[in-house]
């Protein structure tokens, strides 16, 4: 799929918007620090946060709601520990806004950046990784992805070479759909990626059955995207009750409900939330911090979301 393509021209609000956001994140919260659960990725043994942002609506929102929100966003998931935005290209305008965003200097050295590959063909591949290091300012990406598989076969060679060169520190592929979920294990079992990424959440279960033993077996890194199912969770469980024994893994929200239920499995490396608000940034990144949810505990998670939806 190829992402649509508009052309931003910015208005005197945009800059002001995007000054006004720089002066105000100047400087990171003083009591920032790096609180936020890690787990290791299986290739290097590298530490990566837990929760980190999946960040295409919030990113696209940048050329008609100016930098403001995204650049707090960021902020606050930095401010609790969290370093990973996933993204890729999209026109020249709004990838630049982001890019200034991301190399302010109380951001740049604390993130770790991911790109991804959408269009058909190698050159066209080669053309938006380029696209991807002009416009983020970094010669090496930290995770260079496939995305939904895209041409797959194509692309696939074009990433190692990439990071043969040094010019990525990682690879993988992503899917966000169930039905590519048997291309992806096939994927898996033929190729040795360091990352791979999937749709997982309490009301999107699939990938328990093979992706998430796979991976585990492999040794590979796994994301997960559509944790809130992008924003229909919520609206599926409005007006539903959250179960009075969900605070015996300190769960207090239909939020938490799903995230606790991901990063429960011992296959998950960061889950990706998708938001442009500062305050449910702050909430998804403390989620990690408390109790999680034992096998049994899951079990009845699981039951109790196949009862009320």
């Amino acid at each position: 799929m190829t992402a649509h393509r508009t052309q931003f021209v910015p208005s005197r609000r945009h800059v002001i918007a995007f000054a006004s956001a720089l002066s105000a994140s100047a400087v990171l919260p003083a009591h920032a620090a790096s609180t936020m659960p890690t787990r290791k990725i299986p290739k290097t043994g590298e530490a990566l946060p837990v929760i980190g942002l999946g960040s295409s609506k919030a990113v696209s929102q940048i050329g008609t709601d100016g930098p403001g929100a995204l650049t707090e966003v960021l902020r606050t998931l930095a401010a609790h520990g969290g370093k990973v935005i996933d993204t890729w290209p999209r026109n020249p305008e709004n990838d630049a806004k982001f890019g200034q965003i991301i190399n302010t200097p109380e951001l740049r050295s604390r993130l770790f950046i991911t790109s991804k590959i959408d269009r058909v063909g190698k050159d066209e591949g080669i053309a938006q990784f380029r696209e991807a290091q002009k416009a983020y300012d970094r010669k090496t990406l930290d995770l260079m992805q496939i995305f939904s598989l895209t041409d797959l076969a194509t692309h696939w060679p074009t990433l190692r070479a990439i990071k043969d060169a040094g010019e990525a520190r990682y690879i993988g592929a992503t899917v966000s759909e169930d039905k590519l979920h048997d291309q992806l294990e096939a994927f898996l079992r033929k190729e040795s990626p360091d990352f791979v990424q999937t749709n997982y959440s309490i009301t999107e279960r699939k990938s328990e059955a093979k992706i998430l033993p796979l991976v585990q077996e492999k040794g590979v890194a796994i994301m997960i995207n559509r944790p809130f199912m992008n924003g229909a969770y919520f609206s599926k469980l409005q007006g539903k009750p959250l179960p009075a024994w969900a605070s015996e893994f300190d769960c207090k929200t239909w939020a938490e409900f799903s995230l606790k239920y991901i990063l429960a499995h011992p296959a998950v490396t960061c889950v990706l939330t998708e938001t442009a608000d500062a305050k449910h940034m702050a909430e998804n990144a403390m989620t990690a911090s408390g109790r999680l949810p034992d096998a049994a505990q899951r079990k009845r998670m699981a039951a109790y979301i196949d009862e009320v939806l």
